[in-house]
């Protein structure tokens, strides 16, 4: 019955595996409070992605996509009525309705119908993930036969998994960078030098030592000051593909991103 699911290019046939993105940028001697969440990426991604849908729209800026596709025009075709689908990715069968199983070598980019950009517009991305989970949640396929109710829950699982990587700053780069061919794993150099992280020190123990909400919160307004500038620098570097440039201060946004949380946690202390 699944015969027919996808007539793919060979050259992009294999699967792409699973990747965790793990940086603890090590190197360093760090107090545990640094690094408040542990100290790995918080990123681990199936870049797997689905197909079509049922008036389900999507755009995307094909000449920000990394990813070299064949050039050759790939058919596919609809597992249950064997019609071809002329869109990417594809949800749904515009002719039998039934849902489709996920696609390979489809971006989350794409998936969410967002630009392929560093600085995406975030409440557009909540809209498209609002609209694909309520057609494809696996509530709606309880009366359809197990085929659909499978795919239905690797279609949810999959648009969840995109949702949640484009979503934060830091996890949207980190995808961005594997989308280039660079992965951060676990031991590999941050770049971070000794004056950095000097610093990061002294703004941990200046939290740790608040007293009032007022002294904590002035705190977490720098952090996101630094925040916003590491987003523009990020996303002037990934535009420009200066790629190491990206990784380095992707690895101070994640530094600076753990001092956010814990100033949060401060402020709850205050309640």
């Amino acid at each position: 019955m699944l015969n027919s699911l996808r007539v793919v290019c060979s050259a992009r046939a294999a699967l792409v595996r699973t990747s965790r993105l793990s940086a603890a940028l090590p190197g360093h001697s760090l107090s545990s409070s640094l690094l408040p969440r542990g100290d790995t990426w918080p990123c681990s991604m199936d870049t797997r992605a689905p197909v079509k849908d049922r008036g389900l729209s999507y755009h995307t800026s094909p000449s920000h996509s990394p990813r070299s596709f064949c050039t050759g025009q790939v058919h596919l075709s609809c597992w249950r009525c064997q019609q071809p689908l002329d869109k990417t990715p594809a949800f749904f069968c515009l002719s039998c309705e039934a849902v489709q199983p996920p696609e390979q070598e489809v971006s989350y980019f794409e998936i969410m119908a967002c630009d392929h950009t560093f600085t995406l517009d975030a409440h557009k991305l909540q809209r498209r993930y609002l609209q694909l989970q309520r057609a494809l949640h696996p509530d709606n396929f309880g009366q359809k036969s197990v085929t659909e109710q499978e795919f239905s829950e690797s279609q949810s699982a999959l648009v969840n998994k995109a949702y949640t990587t484009l979503l934060k700053p830091l996890s949207r780069g980190l995808y961005m960078l594997e989308l280039q061919g660079m992965r951060i794993e676990e031991g590999t150099d941050s770049g971070a030098d000794t004056e950095f992280l000097l610093e990061l020190m002294e703004i941990n123990e200046a939290v740790d030592e608040a007293r009032t909400p007022e002294e904590a919160n002035q705190i977490g307004q720098d952090t996101k000051g630094k925040l916003a500038d590491l987003t523009e620098r990020i996303d002037a570097a990934l535009r420009e593909a200066e790629l190491q440039t990206a990784r380095a201060l992707l690895a101070q946004m994640k530094y600076h991103a753990n001092i956010e949380e814990k100033v949060k946690e401060k402020l709850r202390e205050f309640m």
